[in-house]
């Protein structure tokens, strides 16, 4: 029960971090509806589970890796060039016309796979995301009384907050559209883009100055 309660509170602090991930899951519930909100999430949830797997197969290596000289530094970097070029992108393309009474359509210059794969690139690519499973393996080491069962239902917890949570996110981005129109939407795709490509530029500067 510990476990289980302990990783619904982890995952509920997560949900109200705003940050690249929150305007990626908004822009897209708000342009293309809930099904594709829903697919950019799973590309999202789908990172976090890789990183967890990962990381706990391979913790001491990890622990060793991230003190390492520069490590931060060139993965900061390699971080913010990409949230820059992903606000470029968002911030100068444009919107697609909405249909008000159902999810729009994806193209095939706009498919599914395009909006996992972008959910997981803008997860997989933040320091944030790799520190905090990070902290929480280090979390997770010090408590000798948990065993494999225990741990799996704290992961587990996490995740399935993080997904209830994204998923709201989603259906509210999608109920708010209702109310936007057409020249709304091109302030949403500015302010996201200029959102990621800032925390992008914060990134750098926060490892450029450490």
């Amino acid at each position: 029960m510990q476990a289980l309660v302990e990783g619904i509170g982890w995952g509920i602090f997560l949900t109200f971090l705003i940050g690249p991930i929150f305007f990626a899951l908004v822009q897209a519930g708000i342009e293309y509806g809930f099904r594709a909100g829903a697919m950019v999430g799973a590309g999202i949830w789908f990172s976090d589970i890789l990183y967890i797997i990962f990381m706990y197969l391979s913790f001491q290596y990890l622990q060793e890796l991230s003190e390492t000289d520069g490590f931060i530094f060139w993965m900061g970097l390699a971080g913010g060039i990409i949230l820059m070029s992903f606000g470029v992108g968002t911030f100068l393309s444009s919107p697609p016309k909405i249909n008000y009474d159902q999810d729009l359509e994806v193209k095939k210059k706009n498919p599914y796979l395009s909006l996992f794969t972008k959910g997981v690139l803008v997860n997989a690519v933040n320091p944030f995301t790799v520190f905090f499973w990070l902290g929480m393996m280090s979390a997770l080491s010090l408590k000798i009384n948990w065993g494999s069962q225990e741990k799996i239902i704290f992961f587990s917890a996490i995740i399935g907050t993080i997904m209830c949570t994204d998923l709201l996110k989603v259906y509210l981005a999608k109920q708010i559209r209702k109310k936007l129109k057409a020249s709304h939407l091109h302030w949403v795709r500015w302010i996201t883009g200029g959102a990621l490509f800032a925390f992008g530029i914060v990134l750098i500067w926060r490892c450029w100055t450490l």
